[in-house]
């Protein structure tokens, strides 16, 4: 029953744990200007990957692709990391999406708990040993 309970909860976990492994976006704002850069790849595969700008308020629902890579695993998130320190050096503020960086504190949460945790105490018995 619990190997049972244990595998249903890693099986609704999984896809938020790959949402949450792609932690590359990111959010920029200045004055009434939204901004947005992301790393898009295959779920559980660094490689192919591109970069992805969004300029929201200006043109929203389009989006250009600024750097791609088929081999280097690095290199989409060095290239997205320049991009943003840039948009900040220009007085932009940015930070991690807030979507996604939610997304990842609830799977680093759900990974320290122990499965016990998950059943209950009901389901764990206890033996004392008096002798």
């Amino acid at each position: 029953m619990k190997q049972r309970i244990i595998f249903i909860l890693m099986a609704t976990l999984l896809p938020a744990v790959a949402i949450a492994q792609d932690s590359g976006k990111y959010q920029c704002k200045y004055g009434d200007m939204l901004r947005r850069v992301e790393i898009a790849h295959e779920p559980g595969v660094e490689v192919p990957c591109s970069v992805h700008y969004f300029k929201d308020t200006e043109m929203p629902g389009e989006q250009q692709v600024l750097w791609s890579a088929e081999s280097d695993p690095t290199y989409c998130q060095d290239k997205a990391m320049e991009f943003v320190t840039k948009l900040e050096g220009w007085g932009w503020d940015c930070g991690r999406d807030v979507d996604a960086a939610i997304e990842e504190e609830v799977v680093d949460e759900m990974e320290t708990v122990q499965p016990e945790e998950l059943l209950g105490d009901s389901d764990v018995e206890e033996t004392h040993d008096d002798n």
